[in-house]
């Protein structure tokens, strides 16, 4: 009987400890319950379980290496404030340094640095601090103000670099970091979520531009334009490039160009030494409530195409207007931007497939791509370096012919027959300085400035006797 009873209080006591162990076990997964001294209210606080929370340190602590501060240095000839000075009687003015700072994405580990365009334009001297505070001279190899990427090269090896990711592949609400150096605050990590994916932003300049930005709320400052934008995995998906502000400080939102335009970019001026940039030919119209029900369509899905280039690969493939394109190359499109950053990943003579809902029904064509400005985009194969253009053979001057002239760059006519040039009365010699009064250094310089020109060309430049002279024609 004695054992019996004491059976049953062992039992007892181990079902009580087991169900008060499962109990607290479930309690402090769940949550935790505190008092206040002040107060006999129970206060519930849910627990802290790491393997919930996203981790950034991985991805901040390797990514930080492979992201440099760009200081840049611009000289500017003081303008004259005095008649004296006009006439070149008053003293001697000693050129204005202005300088700027920005960020930058170490690619390779032989040095080549990715930024923004907007970061370097005009620079007459480019400075690379690392992370570890060694610092370079850098070279720009390439520039092109459409996607507001430049390319530089330092004169190092074995440098931490990153690794491009997939922006296609981001999600809505997937958390990213943005590496950068704001107000010249070094190695700076800020995070947010992917706010938005192929958006634009309103442009005043009347430029062709290509937008297709990644929207963040992970904070951006001055500083931080050229710098990376990480997955948690910490690959590059992006370089920081605007804001969204009415202060010039952040406020709530940033952009950054997704890798898909960026990759190509880079590799296209590495290649050719300009973007090969390929166009559809289409105008496209983002459809809304009012847009269905004015053409009857059946979803908002796509864009509407309201007309179609005759003559564009669009035309000569058997694309329509009235047609609403839903896909390229199988990636689903509903902007007019996301259309861009799709067809801005390939180059002329490319072939896509893309496709359009013609009468209700799915239809799937192919296309092959052709250059935005084919006489723009071909190098002449027989002779490095020179472009022919409009009639004209042009070339980077030599640097003897720039400093008899007192230059320090500009773009030589080397012969002129038959076309525009000739037309305009441009003569052999003669060096190009300006175009729509923007700087020509070189000869990527002249493309980029071409590309974003719609109806007509303002020329300034030398001829071997001093002479400046300008030129007006159209495209």
């Amino acid at each position: 009987m004695k054992r019996n009873l004491f059976l049953y209080l062992f039992l007892t006591v181990l079902v009580s400890g087991v169900t008060s162990l499962a109990v607290i076990s479930y309690s402090s997964k769940k949550s935790s319950v505190y008092y206040y001294p002040e107060s006999d209210t129970p206060v519930v606080r849910a627990s802290y379980s790491p393997q919930n929370f996203p981790d950034f340190t991985f991805a901040a602590e390797n990514a930080v290496k492979a992201v440099v501060h760009v200081k840049v240095v611009k000289k500017s000839t003081p303008q004259p404030y005095s008649l004296f000075d006009f006439f070149g009687y008053g003293q001697p003015q000693m050129p204005r340094l202005q300088e700027g700072a920005g960020s930058g994405v170490i690619i390779s580990k032989d040095g080549y640095v990715v930024t923004n365009n907007h970061v370097i334009d005009g620079a007459d001297e480019i400075q690379v601090t690392l992370e570890n505070n060694q610092s370079f001279t850098a070279k720009l190899i390439g520039a092109d103000p459409v996607t507001d990427i430049a390319l530089l090269k330092i004169d190092a090896q074995n440098l931490p670099t990153l690794l491009y990711g997939d922006s296609d592949a981001l999600r809505l609400g997937e958390w990213v970091l943005a590496i950068g150096n704001p107000y010249n605050l070094r190695s700076t990590i800020t995070a947010g979520i992917v706010s938005a994916k192929a958006r634009s932003m309103p442009s005043f300049e009347g430029d062709f531009k290509i937008e297709a930005f990644i929207q963040t709320d992970a904070a951006v400052n001055q500083g931080n334009s050229g710098g990376a934008l990480i997955n948690t995995r910490g690959e590059l998906v992006g370089i920081n490039t605007a804001i969204a502000s009415r202060t010039g400080a952040f406020t709530g939102y940033s952009f950054a160009v997704p890798t898909t335009i960026v990759r190509k970019v880079v590799e296209d001026i590495m290649q050719h030494g300009t973007v090969q940039r390929a166009m559809l030919g289409i105008s496209m119209q983002e459809i809304d409530g009012n847009l269905q029900k004015e053409k009857g369509l059946k979803t908002t899905k796509g864009v509407f195409i309201a007309e179609v280039v005759k003559g564009s690969p669009a035309d000569k493939s058997g694309i329509r207007e009235n047609d609403v394109l839903v896909s390229v190359n199988g990636v689903q499109v509903n902007s007019a931007p996301a259309v861009q950053e799709q067809v801005s990943k390939y180059r002329p003579k490319d072939k896509i497939s893309v496709d359009v809902i013609r009468d209700g029904k799915q239809k799937e064509i192919s296309v092959v791509l052709e250059g935005r400005d084919a006489q723009i985009a071909k190098m002449e194969e027989s002779r490095a370096g020179v472009l022919k253009l409009y009639g004209a053979e042009l070339k980077d001057a030599p640097k003897e012919r720039l400093e008899k002239l007192g230059l320090k760059s500009g773009i030589e006519v080397l012969s002129v027959s038959a076309g525009k040039f000739n037309e305009a009365g441009v003569r052999e010699n003669f060096i190009i300085t300006h175009v729509n009064q923007m700087p020509v250094r070189n000869i990527q310089e002249l493309q980029s400035v071409i590309q974003r020109s719609r109806r007509s060309l303002l020329i300034e430049g030398v001829y071997p006797d001093g002479k400046v002279v300008y030129y007006g024609m159209g495209i």
